[in-house]
């Protein structure tokens, strides 16, 4: 409702100003509304302002009621009661008269009449009955505005029993021709789906009619309903993956109108929550997730302006990556952009980065390692929603091994809390973590509930304390064990007791009654007259509630014996037998009667009752003939809770039957099963064996005002403050950064020791990152908190295996001491592929082996003869089935410098002092070698093979084939080569142009021969270049220009990094581009710029510029389809490398 309240606000000057003229933006100086508004911000206290109010109401209502207001003035009274009642003043009179309003009036009368019954009524009201009639009679007008108005308030309030009334009109305006009525159609069905989803379970089809609508509003409007409905059934809707995918390419390429853009990025929340279908189509799905993975790196590429918004969509891509099923490569994009929200100075964006953690950390557990000491600085961060974050973080990496220190955090951050929500939270997963590993630290266990008990009071749930009753009854599968246990409690209570038991909480209080009643007995040193005397303590507190009492009469009725032991007992019994709480009293004469008789208690409180189960007739036959006797003798049968509360809801709604007896509330929400009674314990905890579920003990739903503070914080309110820096080990500015930046952050955060002396504080972050992160590194399987688990471990004893978990501490000091792995190098080039570089490149095992060799170069003349002698020496090829020879990588032994100048001086003299790439290898055999490198002309690309012949024999009938879905190649020579004598080089030229544009193209070669020995071979090749080398300035005028941009189809836009520490950002951003791109800037116009180049052979691509907020915003047109994209991807490459 508060989208409604905004545009209330937004209309009402326009609306409700008494002004002749229409559209009036400006509230009339006599306006009764305008007089209100200034009277009351006059005011200088609140009972002035109910004064004032109450004689407006009274005024408002005298008029309304009176025959002689017209529709207008009835409409600018209208709007005071709304103001009133906006104010938080009751204005129940004028709702009838919105209802005529709205019936009645004309078309401004009636928009105002429908707005305020959408602010007064709600979907329960009975007045509401009265306006069906009128929504009815508006859907079937003729009018746009009558028809928009009643889907409006269709889609806000609607009683869900008129929804077949008014269903089939509503779905008759899916095809209406205005794409305004059927987007609001849209969103009523999808009201109507939310509040009675059974009732429009026929129309699914028409829902896709409006997914594949041509409005952009319709189709946005019917993700709404495909959202829900997919996360209700993800099965029944995996056709429709492939169609979201196409809606998400366009919306990422920029295809929809500009009016959906926000701060430039393309309609982010429609980006967002196709992101969410998404993630629930390809969930454990194989076939579904293949569909996904090209759009979601294409929006990890596009998603880079450093934008709350483009963080969100940052935020949701690597949930979905995470999700759905994993690639590879995806993965270690996606986690590079969750290092890079994890260690910003920005407080909002390292949120983010650690909320996407925990998220993802189930999947990928070792992702925390790499941001290890980075959590450990947040443990410290004085901001308390990082510090939750972390805590919540490290609860998901929680193993056996990590348990006890991440729990001692837990407990710092809740001694310091003082906010009820983080405080029932972290109590619950305290609790959770305690009772999931307590078999081998006893000790440990006992200690840290306690822990809880005292520190989250009485405002932990109910099964907290009841859980830990059950375990200590159950114990674990050694006898002697759960002696120690219980003895340890046992021991620990007492000691309490004997203390303060005054600051206790009432909930930790009956905790011990209840350990005290059940075990003091294993302690032979300690006397149950002891143990009664101090229970008998807690009786006589002010502060004792009476459930509490209850439970410490329950423990003295099972202590009492002896002498001594009885006559506390009989004392105590004396008090409250008379006591006005009847279950005190009944309690009192249990105790009275069973401490006098020493068998009967035997039989009713036996103390290995615990060994024997519980037998539960939760259908309470044994009162079968009671009920049939008495639904024989007229008694109404019985209704489930559920029932009795739709009967009551309905009783309250205006009723159109007759009457007939109503049915008495029972008793049923006051029962003595909700009382926390200690003979009920073991059968009404509700602790659920499932350790997997990380949802905890949601607070209560009524409201708790005691101890509400009216400051933010201790010491006062919390801006006041002055921030406090954040010591980050690395700085970053962004979370997009060079690859310089990028390399000083990797090496500081290098965990590879030094010889360096290591600071004492350092050294206590990293042993305590050791204790935080230990079991995460190895293989074996550690068991995470949130993960499933096949058997559960709670209230179980595991087998100890110290030699299992020395070797995996082991393991992990090992791990925590190397390099990091590829994942750990944050994104640098803004998640753009890294492996990609300006070079030509081959397959990643040549350009391994070129980076394996060094790259000294010999000075002096070129002996060819000399240089392929080493190449003989190299490793064998292998032939295949069919002759052809897989090409081994370039020998390590050959200096590439010096080969270069080799290869070099064969280059073609009408090629010399043109532009020429580096001379690499391509693919190198016992006999011929293969290099090549590009010459970039004025007109064309000439690609030159060097053929090196390193045999002593000739090389004939020598074919070169070349082969390329995007690029055309032909020969410029005039004869192809066919011979290459021994200990010789051939040259080869060819022309490259680009027949379907791509961001790097390549050609892949073949190239046969003969040996005058031997059977015929077959070496294949690749030669992979930036469409960069394809790209030529393209000389025009401005008038020129423009011609040409109105005719051009094909564009794209996105946003770009400004260089933004020059005098003048926008000229030394475009002269980058120009030098790196071979781009042509026509003129610069203040703060835009427009830049032309063509591709060859003539291929025009236009660019726009404008600088706006520190980036700029680039708009490309071309007539080839995929050339601005291309184009895009390289300015974006070639201003980040800058």
């Amino acid at each position: 409702m508060s989208d409604v309240v905004e545009k209330t606000l937004t209309a009402l000057p326009s609306l409700l100003s008494l002004d002749s003229q229409p559209g009036s933006a400006k509230l009339s100086s006599t306006s009764k509304l305008g007089t209100l508004i200034r009277g009351i911000t006059e005011l200088t206290s609140k009972h002035e302002e109910e004064k004032l109010i109450q004689r407006e109401l009274a005024s408002v209502k005298e008029k309304v009621s009176s025959p002689n207001t017209s529709m207008r003035q009835m409409k600018e009274l209208m709007v005071r009661a709304i103001y009133c009642e906006m104010l938080g003043y009751e204005a129940s009179f004028s709702y009838i008269h919105a209802i005529k309003l709205a019936q009645q009036g004309a078309a401004l009368e009636k928009r105002v009449g429908y707005l305020a019954v959408s602010l007064f009524l709600n979907e329960s009201h009975e007045l509401l009955l009265l306006l069906v009639n009128t929504v009815l009679k508006d859907l079937q007008s003729t009018n746009l505005i009558e028809v928009c108005m009643a889907l409006t308030v269709v889609s806000q309030m609607f009683p869900k029993d008129m929804i077949p009334a008014i269903l089939p009109l509503v779905e008759e305006k899916l095809t209406h021709p205005k794409e305004i009525i059927r987007r609001k159609a849209v969103l009523a069905l999808y009201k109507f789906y939310l509040i009675a989803p059974n009732q429009v379970q026929h129309i699914h089809n028409k829902f896709r009619k409006a997914l594949c609508d041509k409005d952009p509003g319709v189709m946005t409007a019917s993700l709404h309903i495909y959202l829900q409905m997919i996360t209700d059934n993800p099965e029944g809707y995996k056709d429709l993956a492939a169609c979201f995918v196409a809606i998400l390419k366009q919306v990422v390429g920029g295809k929809l109108p500009m009016d959906f853009n926000y701060h430039s990025v393309p309609a982010p929340w429609l980006q967002i929550q196709l992101l969410r279908i998404l993630s629930l189509l390809g969930k454990n799905d194989q076939s579904t997730s293949e569909i996904m993975y090209e759009v979601l790196d294409e929006s990890l590429r596009r998603a880079e302006m450093n934008h709350n918004i483009t963080y969100a969509i940052l935020y949701e891509c690597v949930k979905c990556i995470y999700t759905i099923h994993p690639k590879s490569e995806l993965l270690e994009k996606a986690a590079k952009c969750i290092g890079n929200f994890v260690l910003s100075p920005k407080i909002n964006l390292k949120y983010l980065g650690l909320k996407a953690l925990t998220y993802v950390v189930q999947q990928d557990p070792k992702l925390a390692l790499q941001h290890q000491m980075t959590i450990i600085e947040c443990l410290d961060h004085p901001d308390l929603i990082i510090k939750r974050e972390v805590l919540e973080l490290l609860f998901r990496i929680t193993n056996a091994q990590n348990v006890t220190v991440i729990v001692e955090k837990m407990l710092e951050f809740l001694r310091i809390s003082k906010d009820d929500y983080t405080t029932i939270d972290l109590v619950g997963k305290v609790a959770e973590l305690a009772e999931k590993y307590p078999s081998s630290y006893n000790e440990w266990f006992i200690e840290t509930m306690n822990t809880v008990f005292s520190v989250g009071g009485d405002m932990m749930q109910p099964d907290i304390p009841n859980s830990f009753l059950k375990l200590l009854s159950e114990g674990f599968d050694s006898v002697e064990e759960d002696r120690k246990l219980r003895l340890f409690a046992v021991d620990s209570y007492v000691s309490m007791l004997q203390g303060e038991p005054r600051k206790l909480p009432q909930r930790f209080l009956q905790v011990i009654s209840w350990v005290l009643g059940e075990y003091s007995h294993l302690m032979e040193e300690l006397e149950p007259a002891a143990v009664l005397r101090l229970l008998a303590k807690l009786l006589d507190m002010k502060h004792t509630s009476s459930e509490t009492k209850s439970w410490v009469l329950m423990a003295m009725t099972k202590l009492c014996e002896g002498g001594a032991g009885v006559s506390v007992a009989q004392e105590v019994s004396e008090i409250y037998s008379s006591s006005m709480d009847t279950m005190l009293r009944q309690r009192a004469q249990e105790l009275q009667h069973l401490s006098h008789n020493s068998q009967l208690r035997a039989r009713v409180l036996p103390r290995d009752a615990r060994l024997e189960p519980l037998e539960v007739d939760s259908s309470l036959s044994f009162l079968d003939g009671f009920v049939s006797e008495a639904l024989a003798a007229g008694a109404a049968p019985y209704k489930p809770p559920h029932q009795r509360q739709e009967e009551l809801a309905q009783a309250k709604a205006l009723s159109l039957e007759p009457y007939s007896l109503s049915l008495p509330i029972s008793m049923s929400s006051c029962s003595i099963a909700d009382r926390q009674s200690p003979t009920l314990l073991s059968i009404s905890s509700g602790l659920s064996g499932d350790s997997t579920d990380i949802s905890h003990k949601g607070g209560s739903t009524t409201l708790k005002l005691d101890g509400v503070k009216r400051v933010w914080g201790r010491e006062g309110y919390l801006a006041q403050r002055e921030p406090v820096e954040e010591t980050a080990q690395v700085e970053v500015p962004s979370p997009l950064r060079s690859p310089v930046q990028q390399g000083e952050a990797d090496s500081s955060h290098s965990q590879t020791p030094t010889p360096t002396p290591t600071p004492e504080p350092e050294q206590e972050k990293q042993q305590l990152a050791f204790s935080l992160f230990v079991g995460l590194g190895s293989q074996s399987s550690v068991c995470l908190m949130g993960k499933s688990e096949l058997t559960s471990q709670r209230f179980r004893r595991k087998a100890k295996a110290q030699g299992s978990s020395a070797g995996a501490s082991e393991q992990i000091s090992n791990s925590l001491v190397t390099s990091p792995s590829t994942v750990d190098n944050l994104l640098c080039n803004n998640l753009l592929d890294s492996n990609i570089t300006s070079e030509p490149g081959v397959s990643s095992q040549k350009q391994t082996s070129r980076l394996a060799r060094g790259l000294a170069t010999a000075n002096g003349t070129c002996d060819v003869e000399g240089e392929l002698t080493d190449i003989k020496g190299s490793k064998p090829s292998l032939i295949r089935d069919n002759g052809m020879v897989a090409a081994d990588p370039a020998p390590h032994e050959n200096p590439d410098g010096r080969k270069d100048l080799c290869l070099s001086s064969h280059l073609p003299a009408e090629l010399s002092g043109l532009s020429c790439s580096e001379i690499i290898p391509l693919c190198c055999n016992q006999s011929l070698d293969l290099s090549a490198c590009h010459v970039q002309k004025e007109d064309s690309l000439v690609l030159v093979v060097f053929m090196t012949n390193s045999s002593d024999s000739d090389i004939q009938q020598i074919l070169l084939q070349f082969d390329s879905e995007v690029l055309e190649v032909s020969f410029v020579s005039d004869s192809p080569v066919e011979e290459v004598r021994s200990h010789s080089v051939a040259v080869c030229q060819y022309s490259l142009t680009v027949k379907r544009p791509s961001v790097h193209v390549e050609v892949i070669g073949t190239v046969s021969f003969h040996m005058p020995v031997g059977t015929p071979q077959a070496v294949q090749f690749s030669y992979k270049l930036p469409l960069t080398n394809f790209i030529r300035p393209l000389t025009v005028s401005t008038e020129e220009y423009g011609t040409m941009w109105l005719a051009f189809s094909h564009d794209t836009k996105q946003n770009l990094t400004l260089i933004s520490d020059v005098q003048e950002p926008l000229t030394a951003t475009l002269s980058v581009l120009k030098k790196k791109l071979h781009l042509h800037v026509v003129e610069i116009i203040g703060m835009e710029g427009i830049v032309a180049c063509r591709l060859l052979q003539d291929q025009p691509c236009l660019m726009h510029c404008r600088v706006h907020d520190d980036t700029l915003g680039v708009w490309l047109r071309s007539p080839v389809p995929d050339l601005p994209d291309c184009l895009l991807y390289h300015c974006q490459r070639a201003l980040q490398e800058h």
